[in-house]
């Protein structure tokens, strides 16, 4: 059984931060972790991912120089640094996995795994 527990969301005004944490337990091997969101009305979209090493990382044009995904040495928890918040950026933020395979996509149907959610609210 595989379970994912993300935490750090809450209610931030535009320009704050923002570090979003997320543990993995259970049966995983060499895995590429990453982050989706989904707004209200909208569809699920990718916001960044990072490969098992740690030493690739992929992001979506909308946060890149924003946000900053890392790995912490325990390599099953995953960390989202999230900077120069905008309104744009409120959704539900989900960490999710992709199991036995290393390497970064930006495909959530590639991802087998995924946490319950943390909300970030961004106010203008």
């Amino acid at each position: 059984q595989v379970h994912l527990a993300e935490s750090g969301g809450g209610l931030v005004q535009a320009g704050d931060s923002l570090r979003l944490f997320c543990v993995a337990s259970g049966r995983l091997f060499d895995y590429a972790m990453g982050w989706f969101r989904q707004a209200p009305g909208k569809e699920r979209e990718f916001v960044c991912a990072i490969s098992w090493s740690g030493g690739s990382t992929l992001y979506a044009d909308s946060v890149k120089g924003r946000f900053t995904i890392s790995r912490g040495d325990a390599r099953n928890t995953v960390f989202l640094q999230m900077n120069s918040l905008k309104p744009e950026d409120t959704a539900v933020y989900y960490c999710a996995i992709r199991n036995s395979n290393p390497f970064t996509t930006a495909t959530t149907a590639s991802y087998n795994y995924w946490g319950q959610g943390t909300q970030v609210t961004v106010s203008s």
